[in-house]
């Protein structure tokens, strides 16, 4: 395995992967013998992706080039923002979101078709070196008034609002921890208005580099990433009664090219499915 999936250690458990690769190679062969797709080519194909997916579905999508020699324009960002930004008109074939929500809104306004489940993500914990934050002391950390905490912005990003149901679970363990939890939450990330890091730079290492908060909450894939960059910083997994898990829609646009459903079995075949699981993504 790759360093993300050594990385996350003991938060994916190789099992489940192998029997939904199992799965994705019968739904791939099914497909296969329905019969060839128009395979008319169109001139270009413009995906939209959560900006959790950059470094995996970009890989996949190079690969993709390779093969079939076709344009594919794409953009990665927060998935309330591209979603708002589709509906305010913007072309696009193929959506895919860090939850099943947005794209599920795209196809109940007749934007797009049926949604699919592409792939999963667990959320973590990001933890600057100094903070003693474990599995077994998670909750009463995150509660203590001097902890400073950051998530990414509810709404516009999938990310802030898993968040916010991990608050609601606390809730549920120790009755106050939304208000406290949800009060105390910087919203540094995903918003209209979050400040970007630079260019070159990982988002969260860089949001942890400024030293604004002690901990953020982020997909264990991003967690990854910024520790990559900054080995410094810790990655906490969620014990089991606050975990989070995220699923990953995808939406094809009413009307897009064939060539755009030839992506998206791809996204879904075992070639797709294995770099995504190299990634430290999850099917189901």
């Amino acid at each position: 395995d790759c360093l993300l999936s050594r990385g996350l250690g003991d938060v994916y458990k190789r099992q489940t992967y192998m029997s939904t690769q199992t799965m994705l190679r019968i739904l791939w062969l099914t497909i296969m013998m329905l019969g060839p797709l128009n395979t008319a080519r169109a001139d270009v194909i413009t995906l939209y992706a959560a900006g959790s997916l950059k470094t995996a579905l970009s890989e996949i999508l190079n690969d993709y080039r390779h093969l079939h020699d076709i344009q594919i324009n794409s953009q990665f960002g927060p998935s309330g923002l591209l979603r708002e930004a589709i509906e305010t008109g913007e072309t696009v074939d193929i959506f895919v979101s860090a939850n099943m929500a947005h794209p599920q809104t795209l196809a109940t306004q007749g934007w797009g078709e049926t949604v699919t489940l592409l792939t999963r993500n667990q959320l973590c914990a990001l933890a600057q070196p100094d903070i003693k934050l474990t599995n077994n002391n998670f909750l009463e950390t995150l509660l203590d008034k001097n902890i400073r905490l950051g998530t990414s912005t509810p709404k516009y990003d999938p990310s802030g609002d898993y968040a916010w149901e991990m608050f609601n679970k606390a809730e549920q363990i120790y009755p106050g921890s939304f208000k406290i939890l949800s009060k105390k939450a910087r919203q540094l990330t995903g918003g209209p208005d979050s400040p970007k890091a630079p260019e070159t730079r990982n988002q969260y290492a860089w949001v942890m580099q400024q030293y604004q908060v002690d901990v953020f909450l982020t997909y264990c894939t991003n967690a990854v990433l910024a520790k990559q960059e900054l080995p410094e910083l810790q990655i906490i997994q969620l014990p089991d009664n606050l975990a989070v898990g995220a699923k990953y829609g995808l939406v094809i646009r009413q009307g897009a090219p064939d060539a755009t459903k030839k992506l998206a079995m791809y996204m879904l075949s075992p070639e797709g499915q294995s770099t995504l699981h190299r990634h430290g993504f999850t099917a189901d």
